[in-house]
């Protein structure tokens, strides 16, 4: 039984409540399915119209609403999103792999963003009905501001989301415009509506961490306080490692989150989940709350990984216990 919380009992809004569709969402995400298939897009459709929960998605957009520096952040996003992208160059650049690579952390280096990684790209890491011919994935990761995400679920860490998701869409912006510069194709994939891509399975895939007992990826560097986005190419850059830190066997005993989380979404106990075992977040628990909450985030702000400094060292000490063993 989870602790005392403080956002216990929490009801939901009879108007949101009014939206809620006949199918569950954990059915959607393929919760209890033993047989491996690709995921359904469940939220944060481009289009909420084409999902049984766009109605609520539309919901979530009305909180909050009053909130300038949130609608300023919104708006400089939907601009990052417009803007233009320059055409496919007709001469490529043919340098290696390693050239790709120093290419590519510049936007790291820069502060563009904080972490990239490259992937083969899967066919189930893409939404079921979506395709594509481009055979790579980068996955780029931006950091939230720890004191404005550690105050959630307040509304100032919502708007560090926001914030955090245009950096990101910017920074997939900015490498997909240098790629196609160098005469190969490439397209931006920006969170959090994505639409072709799932973006968890490739951030794993690249070395960006290990998925948590919250539902979203723990790195040593930053805890699981950062968001991603993505660019699919067929620029010949090297596959960069998938990464473990002892993580997951750290999350097995570890109840910070779960007893945290006001609606009581996260489970002990790993789940069947379209033929894999893994930690699941109960969607329809976790999204009456999330909607009402600017997006909640309390998972993410109390894992012991999100705070400053303590990542790396949990790392070191992790892997010093696993040597002895």
């Amino acid at each position: 039984m989870p602790r005392q919380n403080p956002h216990r009992p929490f009801h939901p809004d009879p108007a949101q409540k009014a939206l809620w569709p006949d199918v569950s969402g954990n059915t959607i995400n393929g919760l209890g399915e033993a047989e491996p298939r690709p995921p359904r897009l469940v939220y944060w459709a481009p289009n909420p119209d084409d999902i049984p929960h766009g109605p609520l998605q539309r919901y979530f957009y009305t909180r909050g609403g009053d909130d300038q520096a949130r609608a300023r952040i919104r708006a400089e996003r939907q601009a990052i999103l417009e803007a233009p992208l320059p055409e496919v160059a007709p001469h490529r650049v043919d340098q290696s792999q390693a050239d790709w690579a120093e290419g590519l952390d510049r936007f790291v280096e820069s502060g563009a963003c904080d972490k990239v990684g490259v992937a083969t790209l899967q066919p189930d890491w893409l939404f079921e009905g979506q395709s594509t011919d481009l055979p790579r994935v980068i996955m780029i990761g931006v950091v939230h501001d720890y004191p404005a995400i550690a105050k959630a679920p307040e509304d100032v860490a919502g708007t560090e989301v926001i914030r955090q998701y245009a950096r990101a869409a910017k920074a997939a912006k900015e490498i997909t415009a240098w790629i196609r510069e160098c005469g190969w194709r490439a397209e931006a994939a920006t969170g959090p509506m994505t639409g072709a891509l799932a973006m968890i399975p490739p951030a794993l895939a690249c070395g960006f961490g290990e998925l948590g007992k919250h539902g979203s990826i723990i790195c040593p560097e930053f805890g699981a306080s950062f968001r991603l986005s993505a660019v699919l190419t067929d620029a010949p850059f090297a596959p960069t490692p998938a990464q473990s830190h002892g993580i997951d066997e750290f999350c097995q005993s570890c109840r910070i989150c779960e007893d945290a989380c006001p609606p009581e979404a996260l489970s002990p106990e790993k789940q069947q989940v379209r033929g894999t075992e893994k930690w699941y977040v109960d969607f329809d628990r976790c999204l009456p709350f999330f909607n009402e909450s600017s997006g909640c985030a309390i998972c993410i702000a109390v894992c012991p990984w999100s705070r400053p400094g303590v990542g790396l060292n949990l790392a070191a000490k992790l892997a010093r216990r696993a040597e002895r063993v």
